[in-house]
């Protein structure tokens, strides 16, 4: 039985450093003041959550595995198994952060997890590298901001595509995108449709099962730590694993799951790192109050009248994906606009990115996608999973970053965790 106990910063710090004979032993990136790493190092890293994604990442650039962590013991033992002798298991993430010889904390669980350990991680002094979506509520975002930014930590969200690879059905990478946008040939403001044409309805049906009935825990998975900072109910094999996705306690749909994937590239496209919507509509069945569900329509709008349209219907299959006053770009990068090949050309390109992990970490310059973009694009996702639930318009303001006058949505942006559990 894993042993708990309230993980705040206090509390953490006090478990988080270990000694011996009254020497201090603390990471080594720590002594020096901001987190470097010496460059003829190998970056260190852990990963917990080996359930899924976690899998998929067990080696890149510059980094070397020390830890994997999970609280189903069959996925622990499988992984182990392929990793080598050098990696060892965990079932509790906190012992991980513990480990002073850990540079780099991959968080590969569901998302309603992410934000905890985020700030866990920061506050033990590491550097982060976080799955999509960032955090499943607003206000967990909000405090990984600022815990990340307090303790001077590298952040890495695990979607590419504002930096590389061609962008889901549009036959381009975004930075020619970027560069026509920031020309202002299109005019402004725009419209970003998002359709199915795009592949979003790749998950657009993952929906959860109303009123679950209660089933028997099996005994390779601590389901108590498996909910963590989620409301308890009953354990049912559709709540976990790659099902966790259908339900609005632990991500928020295929809107959760592959939101921030379409979202962010566009909110980098539209120079939106900054903000967020001041509005969103839903067309909508009503949801569940447990199981997510599906749309046929969310509308963001921006102060400066831009706007995104998720299309899950697919209803305008002849939409053009970027549309301005003067001028529509469409997927297979198509467009109405005179010589475009020849017009990117004379084109200024967009600010450089490190789309490298290791490199942002050694050099402590931000990442492409960090935790201020990061959150930014988040909160679009959140907003919508947000209106959704209520099945209704919602008001914000960015700046504050609450809801205008509406204190159901506003219990949405902070939601409470389970006790004992705390962020």
């Amino acid at each position: 039985m894993v042993m708990k106990w309230n993980s705040s910063r206090r509390t953490f710090l006090k478990t988080a450093v270990c000694s011996a004979s009254g020497i201090l032993i603390v990471p080594r990136h720590v002594l020096g003041g901001t987190g470097y790493t010496a460059p003829s190092d190998t970056l260190t890293k852990a990963i917990i959550g080996v359930g899924g994604m976690g899998q998929g990442h067990i080696e890149y650039e510059g980094t070397k595995l020390l830890a994997i962590c999970d609280v189903d013991r069959d996925h622990l033992k499988g992984v182990l198994a392929k990793v080598g002798k050098d990696v060892k298991g965990y079932s509790d993430y906190r012992e991980v952060l513990q480990r002073p010889d850990i540079d780099v904390v991959h968080i590969a669980t569901p998302p309603h997890w992410h934000g905890l350990i985020s700030v866990e991680a920061a506050r033990a002094g590491k550097d982060i590298w976080c799955e999509k979506p960032m955090t499943r509520t607003i206000g967990e975002g909000i405090r990984v901001v600022e815990e990340v930014g307090k303790y001077g930590r590298m952040f890495r969200l695990n979607t590419w595509f504002r930096f590389k690879d061609p962008f889901y059905g549009l036959g381009t990478e975004v930075k020619p995108l970027k560069k026509i946008i920031q020309s202002g040939v299109l005019g402004w403001p725009l419209k970003v449709t998002v359709s199915g044409v795009t592949g979003y309805n790749w998950k657009f049906f993952w929906s959860g099962k109303p009123n679950l009935a209660p089933a028997p825990v099996p005994p390779e998975l601590d389901y108590d730590m498996w909910l963590g900072p989620a409301p308890y109910k009953p354990y049912n094999p559709d709540r976990v694993h790659a099902r966790f996705r259908c339900y609005w306690d632990y991500d928020g749909g295929g809107l959760g799951d592959m939101g921030q994937h379409y979202l962010d590239p566009v909110q980098y496209m539209l120079d939106k790192d900054h903000t967020s919507p001041i509005r969103v509509e839903v067309d909508a069945p009503q949801q569940h109050y447990d199981a997510a569900g599906t749309w046929r329509r969310i509308e963001y709008t921006y102060a400066d009248g831009c706007r995104i349209i998720l299309d899950g219907e697919n209803r305008d299959t002849e939409a053009a994906y970027i549309e301005g006053p003067f001028g529509k770009i469409y997927r297979g990068f198509r467009s109405d606009i005179p010589n475009l090949a020849g017009l990117l050309e004379t084109l200024p390109d967009p600010e450089p990115q490190i789309g490298i992990f290791s490199d942002s970490v050694r050099t402590r310059k931000k990442f492409a996608l960090n935790e201020a973009n990061g959150h930014r694009s988040s909160t679009i996702v959140n907003l919508g999973v947000i209106a959704l639930r209520l099945g209704r318009t919602i008001h914000y303001d960015p700046v504050a970053q609450r809801c205008i006058d509406d204190e159901a949505a506003n219990r949405l942006v902070h939601q409470p965790m389970r006790a004992p559990w705390s962020c």
